[in-house]
């Protein structure tokens, strides 16, 4: 049993949604987020000449560009062993300091949750 497995069931969705994006799309990160009415935003890093944005950042403009006014919780597929700040300020900045993200490695098991606080 993975750590994922004591997860409220809301969470783990999270969690498996950026887990998918980062395979899918054969990017370092996966991140998903869930706004205040429970509808969820994947996205995987975007790295383009014009445009970087890491996981996090994408699926919180996402979000927002979908009409999210805040947000419940993050979750980020990574092999960093924690957040930039960068990706907890835009968490911080559509869902409070306070907002929980949930950083786990590639195999899905969640090693850290911290805040965007």
């Amino acid at each position: 049993m993975t750590e994922t497995s004591g997860l409220d069931p809301e969470d783990r969705k999270i969690v498996t949604l950026a887990r998918s994006a980062r395979a899918r799309n054969s990017v370092p990160e996966g991140a998903a987020v869930r706004d205040e009415t429970g509808r969820t935003y994947v996205a995987g890093t975007v790295a383009l000449d014009s445009l970087r944005l890491s996981a996090l950042q994408t699926a919180v403009a996402m979000a927002v560009a979908s009409g999210a006014t805040s947000l419940e919780a993050a979750a980020v597929v990574t092999e960093a062993d924690t957040a930039p700040e960068a990706d907890r300020a835009a968490v911080r900045d559509l869902g409070g300091t306070g907002t929980p993200i949930l950083l786990a490695g590639p195999d899905g098991a969640v090693h850290t949750t911290l805040t965007a606080g």
